[in-house]
């Protein structure tokens, strides 16, 4: 539970004011001063505490990234089911946060250096955890270790970019409670068995060659003829 504005300190407060005003209008709608004015204190401590709007941003993006990280080393390793409380875990800090939902969706929406810094540290996070996700399922993991963390972030994140197209084709509000936990353990299963699940029957060698590189047309011609019976094993 987050503290009331009357709690914290004067840097909070302006920090907690940026992050619903940037959640609601965007970074470059939004003046120092209004934040100042969100927070009921002086637009000249803006600047006494972060130096710019620039370093405002800078400090929001930190504690977004805070409170996923400490919601996340809460976490047991050695729980019944990593990946259940990842998930949780997961719904309740992108999803049922309606302002973390909002700032997010601005911010990596907004194709700047700014932006591709944060995806940049969630993309650690998600490598992070990919880790511990491999050291409970038995050490072992079959997915492309390039791409897994992407994918992992695309489930997490890709519902909150896309929630003005996707809700139209949902009968119920997509970040209700009841929908957020269906959602998540159904990434669980996808990626329980699309990262740890046994290969499918045509993987194999065509699994390897896509990640070091497609084969040549020949090459994936000889790998794909059929066993020649040879006339004299052909029952007449």
């Amino acid at each position: 539970m987050q503290a009331s504005p009357s709690d914290l300190t004067g840097r909070a407060r302006l920090r907690e004011a940026a992050l619903r005003l940037f959640a609601e209008r965007g970074f470059a709608a939004t003046s120092a001063r209004a934040v100042a004015a969100e927070a009921g204190l002086s637009p000249a401590l803006v600047m006494h505490h972060f130096g710019s709007k620039e370093g405002l941003r800078a400090a929001v993006d930190e504690e977004v990234l805070a409170r996923l990280g400490t919601a996340l080393r809460e976490l047991d390793p050695s729980g019944a089911d990593l990946m259940m409380s990842l998930g949780e875990v997961s719904a309740r800090m992108f999803g049922a946060d309606p302002v973390l939902r909002g700032y997010l969706r601005r911010v990596l929406q907004e194709d700047s250096p700014a932006s591709a810094a944060l995806f940049g540290r969630l993309l650690e996070g998600a490598r992070a955890e990919l880790e511990r996700l491999i050291a409970t399922e038995s050490g072992h993991t079959d997915a492309d270790l390039e791409w897994a963390p992407f994918q992992m972030l695309c489930l997490i994140v890709g519902p909150l970019l896309l929630e003005p197209v996707m809700q139209p084709n949902l009968d119920r509000p997509m970040f209700d409670v009841q929908v957020l936990a269906r959602r998540s353990v159904a990434n669980q299963r996808l990626l329980r068995l699309g990262l740890f699940g046994a290969a499918p029957a045509t993987s194999g060698d065509a699994t390897d060659d896509l990640r070091a590189g497609a084969p040549d047309s020949a090459t994936a011609t000889r790998r794909a003829q059929p066993t020649v019976i040879t006339d004299n094993e052909i029952p007449h």
